[in-house]
């Protein structure tokens, strides 16, 4: 068992890592809490929500399920998770626990920070990829415009990861986690990169994933310490994002996983930054990667004036200019401006010189 301390402005907390922990998460929950709703999605409840109830050592301990998938991060879901809240009767010392990827992380946190202003919630990750969304406290649903434009900067009290929990985890699911790890290693660690390059899924043992999963956890917390409000620096851990959450807003939601999309933007990152700021980051090694590793390169001309467009309304974009997290190098991370023009001749170049045929 690893446990790695994140300091927060807002409310430090813990992530503990371990195999086979899950039955525990009562022992390690900071207080007493009144009542217990754990949110989950239906793929997830049938393999360990059992689990985690009779672990929490609580009388009153509810349980909602929503449908998996992006989909689920909508204002219908929210509100009825709100409505169930208040038929619970949870009040003020009652407790939310995020059970599931991404997905479930982003809007039961979200659930939790908004209920009575506010209540304690705990992450327990059941994917590779929420290792990134679980840490950090940032928590939203999507709109139709653009995705988790509706959040807030909502810590977790604890964060409780039982890798077990991923032996039963699909060869996509496997895939979009990667895509984070390459995206940490990419901003702050050069050696995990290159470990990152002889990884091919979804063959890599769990050993090795639990390792890349702790290093990866450890960049993003010591990145979201200095800047939990990203103001500055937190910003760098949007690599890959622009480009990757216009994707998932363009194709639909849940038409692939994030990770398949933020590797796309991870890609372009490289493109642009290699054109732009004239770096030597190593793309074709990136590409040589995603294509072994069966990650869909879905990008196409047709799609370039939308993806602009929706790129116009993300979080990150600033009196109508576009910011690009790019790279002067490996480590090396900038905030860049990119005008539209700028950004479709970039975009058509990409598809014509890097896109192949959809996998």
């Amino acid at each position: 068992m690893n446990i790695i301390h994140v300091n927060s402005v807002i409310q430090s907390y813990d992530i503990i890592i371990g195999n086979k922990i899950r039955h525990l998460v009562g022992k390690y929950l900071p207080k007493s809490y009144s009542a217990i709703l754990i949110i989950t999605d239906s793929n997830v409840a049938n393999l360990y929500v059992e689990d985690i109830v009779h672990g929490c050592n609580v009388q009153d301990v509810f349980v909602e399920v929503v449908s998996p998938g992006e989909q689920a991060k909508n204002i219908n879901t929210y509100y009825n998770l709100q409505s169930k809240a208040i038929e619970y009767q949870l009040d003020r010392k009652s407790l939310i626990i995020a059970l599931g990827g991404g997905v479930i992380g982003d809007l039961a946190g979200f659930v939790a920070a908004t209920f009575m202003r506010g209540i304690d919630y705990v992450q327990i990750p059941t994917t590779i990829l929420a290792h990134d969304s679980s840490v950090g406290g940032k928590v939203a649903i999507n709109h139709e415009s653009g995705k988790n434009l509706i959040g807030s900067f909502y810590p977790p009290v604890l964060v409780f990861y039982d890798t077990d929990m991923l032996k039963t985890l699909p060869e996509r699911e496997i895939r979009s986690g990667y895509a984070e790890l390459i995206k940490e290693a990419m901003l702050a660690d050069s050696e995990l990169l290159e470990r990152l390059w002889n990884v091919s899924l979804p063959e890599v043992h769990m050993e090795e994933t639990t390792y890349f999963l702790e290093r990866g956890i450890s960049i993003k917390a010591d990145i979201v310490e200095q800047d939990e409000r990203e103001s500055g620096k937190r910003m760098f851990l949007n690599l890959g994002h622009t480009l990757g959450h216009a994707l998932e807003t363009k194709l639909g939601y849940g038409v692939i996983t994030h990770g398949e999309a933020v590797a796309i933007g991870l890609l372009f990152a490289l493109f642009v930054s290699n054109r732009e700021l004239k770096a030597d980051l190593p793309i074709h090694a990136l590409k040589t990667w995603l294509i072994k590793n069966r990650y869909p390169l879905v990008l196409s001309l047709e799609m370039i004036d939308d993806l602009v467009k929706i790129m116009k309304y993300d979080k990150k974009t600033i009196y109508k200019q576009i910011q690009m997290v790019l790279l002067q190098g490996i480590s090396a991370p900038v905030i860049h401006m990119i005008d539209d023009s700028k950004l479709k001749k970039y975009l058509t170049a990409f598809v014509m010189e890097e896109m192949k045929e959809g996998i």
